[in-house]
């Protein structure tokens, strides 16, 4: 077989394997629920801030609004005044590392997943700029409390990937930290939820 032939069917190979996962991804997110006390299908609730979230209302709107659609969908709705507060936080963290692993194909060529590193022969990466990864660390966490001010749900969900759009990511994380909603499982959990590339 010539070496044409050879790059060409590498080639093939890696469009498939990159193709076959590219419609979707996975969140993988580790939760933590306590649910004290029964609410009701159906409750209304309202967002209550801390002080330190009322500092920056335009990002803790739009994480409330992340919120507001998971909460939907677990019967909970939105209203002005409800007996039911909800506090919703989010915390992310980046970090930047070479990448180290990869896959060779021959002659020299290779591909590192993630935000990869392309190579040929000995003489380094043909793209330097992508031989650096980020990853994203983000937990959200979600308390409510009753009118009386006890705490009927508290849930933390935790993710640590490679994606830089954040709401999309913290959306999927709303929704594992929901999952079970009001009566999830006790201990820690790993849930995952697919989302569109």
């Amino acid at each position: 077989m010539s070496i044409v032939k050879t790059v060409r069917a590498a080639l093939l190979i890696g469009v498939f394997l990159l193709s076959g996962c590219a419609s979707v991804r996975l969140v993988d997110t580790q939760v933590s629920s306590f649910a004290p006390k029964v609410i009701a299908a159906g409750a209304s609730y309202q967002f209550e801030r801390l002080p330190s979230q009322l500092a920056d209302p335009v990002h803790q709107a739009r994480l409330e609004n992340l919120a507001e659609r998971a909460l939907s969908k677990v019967g909970l709705r939105r209203h002005n005044n409800a007996p039911l507060s909800v506090q919703v936080t989010a915390v992310q963290r980046q970090e930047n590392t070479m990448n180290q692993g990869g896959v060779g194909i021959g002659w020299g060529l290779g591909w590192v997943f993630g935000n990869g590193a392309i190579s040929v022969g000995r003489h380094g990466g043909m793209f330097p700029w992508v031989e650096s990864q980020t990853t994203y660390w983000r937990q959200v966490s979600l308390i409510m409390r009753n009118a009386s001010g006890a705490v009927v749900f508290e849930s933390h969900a935790s993710h640590e990937g490679v994606w830089a759009d954040s709401d999309t990511v913290l959306a999927a994380m709303l929704d594992a930290a929901l999952q079970g909603f009001p009566t999830p499982p006790a201990g820690v959990r790993r849930v995952n939820i697919e989302i569109p590339r």
